[in-house]
């Protein structure tokens, strides 16, 4: 017996719950945008009038004006968009336990032992659940129905606000294969770019591709895109409570000013690692390596990593490691746009003990009072708030330190 698996996806999620508070603005062009004073200029979201003028999420905001001169730029709150997230995918769990969110404003539900309690029909069951969001949230979904997850993924991309579309096994041949090849999950620009020059442009001719080929193209990835193509998936829809640890910790900044020589660069650094290491500990994670990625005025990037022995979760030993990433790599007289400081080959905090020698116990004694260090900074924040306490080489605006006012002076 085949599965059922819905995607449910919120239309258009950030425009549409700022729109709850504008209900004037439904009928104009709308954009959800981060802060454009504070270079920030990206479009996070917009509504379905600003879609009409081709406006697009994550171009910048004078691309989209160009685009749209009447556009109406909202500012973000994304405690608001997680609080309706969570009541959301609350929703869903009334009708089933098999809920995976996918992002804030996505989540497959596995409703196939459940489907009975309901009437026993997909089709009416979405059409429900679309019924039940817009009646208690007064925002839209899109439902994909079908067997598998990539194919349910795929149906609530494919027909949009507010839809339901099933997928089966017998019209996925005619409903999914004549799609571009980049609109299958997991697609990115590196393997369209492979598939394009093996003539592969829709799913189907990537379902008609030889799977050995291309494994040896692509490896695991390309054998495993091969069978979401052919509707092979079987993966699972994890359940609503399962914990799945993150593959790595990331932040990144872009700095209202541009920062300028290694003493500002350093202490941008420390800024983001300090977060990247609050977080390693929430998850009671540590790391083995740490990527940098810098990001100049115009827009050129570039990004090191290494490796950490022993593993850690210390924002001291994170910081450290990415400023001697930026030495190797970066003219410090040049100026930084924005910072992105990642913890990577993650493992858990039990499994990372190190092996000691008789003149490594010194260091770990050391080691173990940064880590109670910062385990009493992490309480502080978790009592007054993430912003009570920092690492004093860690401004939070390290650019802007530089035209503060002398003590004593200015406002």
């Amino acid at each position: 017996m085949d599965r059922v698996i819905f995607h449910c996806d919120l239309n258009s999620f950030y425009a549409s719950v700022e729109l709850l508070s504008h209900p004037e603005l439904r009928h104009l062009p709308v954009a959800v945008c981060g802060d454009p004073a504070s270079r920030h200029g990206i479009i996070l979201a917009k509504n379905e009038p600003a879609k009409a003028f081709q406006v697009k999420t994550a171009e910048t905001i004078w691309q989209a004006k160009k685009k749209c001169p009447n556009l109406v730029l909202l500012p973000a709150h994304h405690g608001l968009y997680q609080d309706f997230s969570r009541q959301v995918n609350a929703l869903y769990q009334e009708y089933t336990d098999l809920v995976e969110p996918f992002g804030i404003d996505e989540s497959w539900l596995d409703v196939t032992g459940t489907l009975h309690l309901f009437g026993g029909n997909p089709r009416v069951l979405a059409d429900r659940l679309r019924e039940e969001v817009r009646r208690r949230f007064a925002l839209t979904i899109s439902v994909g129905v079908s067997f598998n997850k990539v194919f349910a993924k795929l149906g609530s991309d494919y027909k949009k606000p507010d839809a339901t579309t099933v997928i089966t096994r017998e019209n996925f041949r005619q409903m999914v294969w004549p799609l571009p090849v980049n609109d299958l999950l997991y697609v990115g620009r590196a393997a369209s770019q492979t598939f394009q020059r093996f003539g592969i442009r829709t799913i189907g001719d990537l379902a008609a591709f030889s799977r050995e080929q291309l494994f040896a193209l692509l490896g695991k990835n390309g054998a495993q895109l091969h069978d979401y193509a052919s509707g092979a998936d079987r993966s699972p829809v994890a359940p609503a409570e399962q914990y799945t640890p993150p593959k790595s910790i990331g932040n990144g900044y872009t700095f209202p000013k541009n920062l300028q020589g290694r003493e500002e660069i350093r202490a941008g650094i420390a800024q983001l690692a300090d977060q990247v290491a609050v977080r390693l500990r929430r998850h009671a994670m540590k790391c083995q390596g740490v990527s940098l990625a810098i990001r100049d005025p115009s827009f050129r990037d570039i990004s090191r990593q290494t490796r950490l022995d022993p593993p850690t979760d210390l924002a001291r030993e994170l910081t450290q490691a990415a400023a001697e990433l930026a030495d190797s790599c970066w003219n410090m007289s040049s100026p930084v746009r924005a910072l992105t400081v990642t913890a990577i080959y993650l493992l858990p905090t039990e499994e990372a003990g190190a092996q000691l020698d008789l003149f490594s116990a010194g260091q770990d004694v050391k080691r173990q009072r940064l880590e109670r260090l910062e385990g009493t900074m992490d309480a502080i924040r978790a009592k007054y708030g993430p912003g009570a306490i920092a690492p004093a080489s860690a401004p939070r605006d390290p650019a802007q330190e530089r035209h503060a006012p002398p003590p004593g002076g200015g406002r």
